[in-house]
C-alpha cells in the first residue's frame, strides 16, 4: 500500500500523526481540534466558533492534499456533550455543499486539550 502524508504543519506539533495521508484517491484527515495551527490558540467558551475553527483546519489539510469539503464521503464528529448536537449542526450545514458527506456523531468523555468538538473527515481526490 502506498501512503503519503499531507504535510501541512499539525496543530499540535510533535504528535506521534500525520494530519492526513493520501492512499488511492482517497484523503483520511486526523481528527482536528479547535486550535488555529498558526498561533496554537484554543477557541474555548464559543462553541459555534470552535466548529469552524475545526472545519477550517480540515478543509486546510484537505486544500493542501488536492481536494476540499466538497469531495468529503464521510465526516466523524466527536462531542464533550451531545446537548450541543442542534448548535453543531447549525454550523456545519454552512460548509458541505448540498449533497453532505455520510457521517457519524458521538458524545465521548473527554477530548485531547479538553475541547468540546474534534472532527475528522475522509475525502475523494478529484
Amino acid at each position: 500500500m502506498n501512503k503519503t502524508p499531507v504535510n501541512v504543519g499539525s496543530p499540535v506539533s510533535g504528535s506521534p500523526y500525520s494530519p492526513g495521508i493520501i492512499t488511492g484517491n482517497l484523503v483520511f484527515v486526523s481528527g482536528q481540534v479547535p486550535m488555529n495551527p498558526a498561533t496554537k490558540e484554543v477557541i474555548r467558551d464559543d462553541f459555534e466558533a470552535a466548529v469552524r475553527q475545526c472545519i477550517l483546519n480540515v478543509e486546510t489539510i484537505l486544500k493542501s492534499a488536492g481536494t476540499d469539503l466538497e469531495h468529503c464521503v464521510k465526516v466523524l464528529v466527536f462531542l464533550a456533550d451531545m446537548d450541543n448536537f442542534a448548535r453543531l449542526n447549525i454550523v456545519y450545514k454552512e460548509y458541505f455543499g448540498e449533497t453532505k458527506p455520510a457521517r457519524s456523531c458521538v458524545q465521548v468523555a473527554r477530548l485531547p486539550l479538553d475541547v468540546d468538538v474534534e472532527i475528522e473527515a475522509i475525502a475523494i481526490l478529484p
